[in-house]
This record gives C-alpha cells, sequence and structure tokens, in this order.
C-alpha cells in the first residue's frame, strides 16, 4: 500500500485507522514525492522536533519509492487520460499515482480524487 500525504500525517499523528489498515499490508510504502510534501509541511510545525524525531526513528519501517524513468512514462500516460477526460488533479498526486501504478499498490488516501485515474485502487480510513 502507497501513502499519499494526507495518510502519512494521518499516521503519524496517531490516527488509528491508518495504523489498523497499515497493519495488515504486507508492504507499505511511501512516495518520495509524500515525503517531500510532509517535510515541508513540518517545516512550518510548531511540532516539527517530534515529527524529525518520527521520521528518524520509524522511516526505516517503510518502503520510500523513488521516482524511475518508468514511473515517468505512467506519470504521462496518466496525464493524457486526465486531460481527455478533463479532470486535471494536482500534479503531485499524479505522481503518486504513477508509482501505485508501477508497484501495482493501492493508494491509501482519503482525496477522491485518485478515483478519477484509471487502474489505480484507493482505499479510504
Amino acid at each position: 500500500m502507497i501513502l499519499d500525504t494526507n495518510a502519512l500525517s494521518a499516521f503519524v499523528d496517531g490516527d488509528a485507522a491508518v495504523g489498523a489498515i497499515l497493519r495488515r499490508q504486507a508492504r507499505a510504502c511511501i512516495p518520495v514525492i509524500a515525503l517531500g510534501e510532509f517535510r515541508y509541511g513540518i517545516t512550518q510545525s510548531r511540532h516539527r522536533r517530534a515529527y524529525e524525531q518520527w521520521l528518524l526513528s520509524e522511516l526505516q519501517h517503510f518502503d520510500i519509492l523513488a521516482v524511475t524513468e518508468d514511473t515517468a512514462i505512467s506519470y504521462a500516460v496518466l496525464r493524457v487520460a486526465l486531460k481527455q477526460k478533463g479532470t486535471p488533479i494536482p500534479a503531485n498526486d499524479v505522481w503518486i499515482a504513477a508509482l501505485a501504478l508501477e508497484h501495482r499498490l493501492p493508494v491509501l488516501s482519503r482525496d477522491n480524487l485518485f478515483d478519477a485515474l484509471p487502474h489505480i485502487s484507493r482505499q479510504s480510513w
């Protein structure tokens, strides 16, 4: 399962529902894009030190998914499909979806915008 930024934030903040979903997964992954968004967000948080400590101690339990040339191909295909449907979504979410396609994993997200993407399975909490 791939966590989007909101799912990652919820998990770090102790959301029991996200934790329960992740415990049932064989593989929990964080796209480098979501990690970058999360790190950006914590730079402005009053709890910055606690979040950085969590990353230091817990990030090792996740697979970090990097963008590859195959990801870029999936990204382009998804962007074209979205443009043709007239349903654009934020570019970072398309990158997360492209990683989900590449690794054949569902996305853990509350954002229903992933539902507009072909071949993407989304689970909410």
